[in-house]
């Protein structure tokens, strides 16, 4: 899905933890007119450096059910067919719940209309990097320190960017959405063809969630337009997938209860490759006669001598890794450039828009009295 990135936290909600959701990308508005980009090399080139493993893509509905060309009533009984094939859930229970399922134009708006434009970084940043932002995040970990310390101990995950997710998502839990999600995906896998594979998908999943969460009420969640819900706006996939109970009390309740809240972020970090102390980007020196480069990807497979010698490489006493991608940024005062590593990417699994990744790091670093580089 392509959602407006530069809206309000919601905007961010499927992406959030859909991997297959992509936001838009943010390309420079005006890039200046000097050396053609050159484009980076396919990832099995040779020099570059292994992708970090990702877990199986989740599964997506078949035609039967999604094809817009047959009938609606046909589509559904595909899809009762397919949910309780999959997942072993009452077909009658599912139809049960579909005949309250409602239409809602106001979705099949929020997720068609065109993001008015992609914000600059020098724009997108003060969104979440903001005297209000910063201080709800520090109140939000003094609050909370004992239960996020535990998590980190445990995961490797710093608090401050389980912090960082719930503040940009739903501003530390008080915008976590209006739409009934059961609404949400069933809008979206039945009137929205171009993603309704991946919708209907998560529609079918969250019947499984049910199933296997028995305290969810498919009648009853809130969530997002596009169907994410809770604290750190989790799909109904990847809560199935990467939620953890995080107090033993027999339940991954995401909505607002808060040790698996941040057992489950935190999770889902190191599912998609966080490695425990690694850095996350570092502030980036172009020479003079660097050319432009794109990467293809946000993957961190370029080695940095290979960067270096394409006139890319971190300033002084930022920190180093292996392997990085490059991004380029317009930010407050001209270009600005990052080389991202392998956490960086890691927080792109959550939302896939570099910005996005790079404000929950520059709003973790605040948190924690790092200050925001």
């Amino acid at each position: 899905m392509r959602l407006p990135v530069i809206l309000v936290p919601l905007a961010f909600a499927l992406a959030a933890c859909a991997t297959g959701a992509t936001a838009p990308p943010p390309t420079a508005a005006n890039p200046p007119p000097s050396p053609a980009v050159s484009t980076a090399p396919a990832a099995s080139a040779e020099g570059l450096l292994p992708k970090i493993p990702q877990p199986p893509e989740r599964p997506v509905a078949p035609p039967s059910v999604t094809d817009p060309a047959i009938p609606l009533p046909q589509r559904i009984d595909a899809f009762v067919d397919y949910t309780a094939q999959a997942y072993g859930v009452d077909p009658q229970a599912i139809r049960a719940a579909l005949a309250q399922a409602e239409y809602k134009q106001s979705i099949i708006d929020a997720i068609s209309r065109p993001a008015e434009k992609v914000r600059p970084w020098r724009d997108y940043r003060p969104i979440f990097m903001n005297d209000a932002r910063i201080a709800g995040g520090k109140a939000f970990y003094a609050d909370n320190r004992v239960a996020l310390d535990r998590i980190t101990a445990s995961t490797g995950v710093p608090a401050q960017y389980i912090v960082a997710i719930i503040g940009v998502e739903t501003s530390y839990g008080k915008i976590t959405g209006n739409y009934r999600v059961l609404d949400a995906l069933y809008t979206l896998a039945f009137w929205h063809p171009k993603r309704a594979p991946f919708f209907a998908g998560e529609l079918a999943q969250l019947f499984a969630l049910a199933k296997e969460e028995p305290q969810l009420d498919v009648l009853a969640l809130k969530g997002s337009y596009a169907g994410a819900m809770g604290m750190g706006q989790f799909m109904p996939s990847s809560y199935r997938n990467w939620a953890k109970d995080g107090d033993g009390d027999g339940r991954r309740d995401l909505l607002d209860h808060k040790p698996d809240v941040f057992a489950s972020i935190a999770n889902y970090f190191v599912v998609h490759g966080w490695q425990r102390g690694g850095p996350v980007v570092a502030r980036a020196t172009r020479g003079a006669q660097a050319a432009d480069f794109a990467p293809e990807g946000l993957d961190p497979v370029y080695p940095l001598p290979m960067l270096a010698a394409r006139g890319y490489a971190p300033q002084p006493g930022e920190p180093t890794a292996e392997g990085a991608t490059l991004l380029s940024l317009d930010g407050e005062a001209g270009k600005e450039y990052w080389l991202g590593y392998g956490n960086f990417y890691v927080i792109t699994r959550y939302n896939h828009s570099p910005m996005y990744a790079l404000a929950v790091h520059q709003l973790a670093q605040a948190i924690g009295g790092n200050g925001a580089p």
